[in-house]
């Protein structure tokens, strides 16, 4: 392969060559449809280096998600579609054209308007192409359902459908756990599912007015459980004991214990 000085068309020269005949067996091989685990792998990666405060870590990961928008881009442009460099020159019009404030006469004073008229910038391209249009459009099904559900909050709440404060969340949590017991006393599993969800749903409101990102706040509980639960295995452990052969005083004891340690 010749030298190439550009490190961003080096990177593409490399994928076209782990593309090519002469390529990587495996590389060869891949679609759109077979990348996705990988892609999801490296989001959750570069996440997880983020929270490490690791920023080697960070690099690493950075260079192996761009890889994904490569590979896909590499394969779009042998079928023809589009390349990498239509992927980039996109989205800097994309950056250009919802950033009036920046690079137009358009002032905004908050980033609460910069926001505001970011989503408005998305609906009036989206009319211009005739397509069809919704303040809720833009958010993948394929999120995880708290981070789902508060992106569809914070939508709405661009364009002013939100609680005043934090009080009116908290209200409708109270008011959806009696609905939730109405349905338990029923025992109608679709109807206790339902009030389930919209009870999950009002946390996350609560959660997004106090500012609190709902999956990092259950992922951080998820870690102090695990954490804590490992203290009473290992608690256990040293009297030659297992979780599932002492009685569930003895692990409330242990568990209590354990909170007053981590």
């Amino acid at each position: 392969m010749e030298k190439e000085k550009d490190p961003f068309r080096k990177v593409i020269r490399v994928m076209e060559k782990l593309r090519s005949n002469e390529g990587c067996p495996w590389d060869i091989k891949q679609d759109h449809k077979s990348l996705k685990r990988y892609l999801i792998e490296e989001v959750y990666e570069v996440i997880e280096a983020i929270d490490l405060s690791d920023s080697e870590l960070l690099k690493e990961e950075l260079g192996d998600l761009l890889l994904q928008v490569i590979f896909h881009s590499q394969i779009a442009s042998e079928e023809g579609k589009f390349n990498l460099i239509d992927v980039t020159n996109f989205l800097s019009k994309k950056l250009i054209d919802r950033h009036p404030h920046v690079f137009k006469d358009s002032k905004e004073n908050s980033s609460e308007s910069v926001l505001q008229n970011w989503e408005i910038n998305k609906r009036n391209q989206r009319n211009s192409k005739k397509e069809k249009s919704s303040v809720l459009e833009g958010v993948p099904k394929s999120m995880p359902g708290l981070q789902h559900a508060a992106r569809l909050q914070d939508k709405a709440s661009r364009v002013g459908f939100d609680w005043k404060n934090s009080k009116g969340p908290k209200e409708k949590i109270n008011e959806e756990l009696k609905e939730l017991d109405q349905a338990i006393k029923s025992k109608d599993k679709l109807a206790i599912e339902n009030e389930l969800g919209d009870l999950l749903f009002s946390v996350v409101n609560l959660s997004r007015k106090l500012g609190i990102n709902p999956e990092e706040s259950i992922k951080k509980s998820s870690a102090k459980f695990t954490e804590r639960f490992h203290y009473i295995e290992t608690r256990l452990n040293l009297e030659g004991l297992s979780p599932e052969k002492v009685s569930i005083e003895k692990l409330e004891s242990l568990w209590i214990e354990s909170k007053n340690k981590i």
